[in-house]
């Protein structure tokens, strides 16, 4: 079975790519090629997602207008759901910007993408949203609202981004941002959804928690990496959270120059639970989807094949050892 992803750009223009034989080829060194059977079983299993890359402003209006072309495009693809990068709605020069559009998830912002997921009849993840919180600060929310216009689940972004970027910016999000403290996790049409964003990345116990305690099957990481750390790591990380918990990973990007101080990295990624790359964008520069399907079955596959869960120790094994 040969899997093909496209990819749609602003301008409407559809670039078909076929991948390398994702889903059989790169897993065929591990097993054998599907029968005609389970090839079948496969189409039976999958569903059609779409993940954005896109390069926010400081314009909520702007924002939202290319969220419904991306929106319009997906659903027209076929798409159940599709993804969007941290800060889809807003992203300005200063950390304090954010303070002054942070509203409640039952504000007019939040609510006018509720709206574009009722009219297009798909599910959105929405993630990190600016949700008005204490003290002065926001909480960085990944919101999962559903095909009718209802916010099914929310989560508050745990680790936060106070880094010193080499050779670059020195970032303080806990400045203007309260961590979040739960995990959350949550059913969707594309499978049950573990939720992220952008720095958890590189904190993999969050995802261990996901697959091994709250039954995770696809990933979420919105984003918005700097274009050194991107270099550096964004893909390499992106696919060992998904070989090491054995999830689909969908991490939708920021992507290039927002304002004068503000660049993203990009590189909107789709990868398998094999770590295959199933979905890109052909410029990681560009606004557009990149569009792929979930294949349910697979992630079955390569859980049996490698049982990885029932082999691996509880978490609380790993007591301190006696000096």
């Amino acid at each position: 079975m040969l899997n093909c992803c496209f990819h749609f750009c602003l301008n409407g223009a559809r670039l078909p790519r076929a991948l390398r034989s994702s889903h059989v080829n790169s897993y065929s060194n591990f097993s054998t090629v599907r029968s005609s059977a389970d090839s079948a079983m496969a189409a039976l299993n999958s569903i059609r997602v779409a993940a954005v890359q896109m390069t926010s402003v400081n314009d909520l209006s702007s924002n939202f207008s290319t969220c419904s072309r991306l929106v319009k495009e997906a659903a027209s693809a076929g798409a159940k759901m599709i993804c969007f990068p941290e800060s889809f709605s807003f992203l300005g020069p200063k950390s304090e910007d954010s303070l002054l559009v942070a509203e409640a998830l039952d504000g007019p912002i939040m609510q006018k993408y509720c709206s574009l997921a009722r009219e297009y009849s798909i599910w959105l993840s929405l993630g990190g949203f600016q949700e008005k919180g204490h003290d002065a600060h926001l909480r960085n929310t990944h919101v999962i609202v559903d095909d009718a216009g209802n916010i099914r689940s929310t989560y508050s972004k745990i680790h936060l981004f106070d880094v010193d970027v080499p050779g670059g910016s020195t970032y303080r999000e806990s400045s203007f941002t309260e961590p979040g403290k739960d995990i959350a996790a949550v059913d969707s049409p594309i499978g049950r959804l573990g939720l992220t964003i952008c720095y958890d990345l590189r904190f993999p116990e969050i995802y261990q928690q996901l697959r091994f305690n709250h039954d995770a099957q696809v990933i979420l990481v919105p984003s918005a990496f700097t274009p050194v750390t991107g270099q550096a790591h964004w893909e390499i990380l992106l696919r060992a959270r998904a070989i090491e918990t054995q999830c689909y990973v969908i991490a939708s990007a920021q992507a290039g120059k927002h304002n004068e101080k503000r660049e993203s990295y990009g590189d909107t990624l789709i990868i398998d639970p094999w770590g295959t790359v199933v979905g890109r964008l052909p410029d990681r520069l560009s606004t557009g989807i990149t569009v792929a399907d979930i294949d349910l079955s697979l992630i079955d596959s390569v859980r049996k094949k490698m049982p990885i869960a029932e082999q691996r120790k509880p978490f609380d094994f790993w007591r301190p050892a006696s000096l």
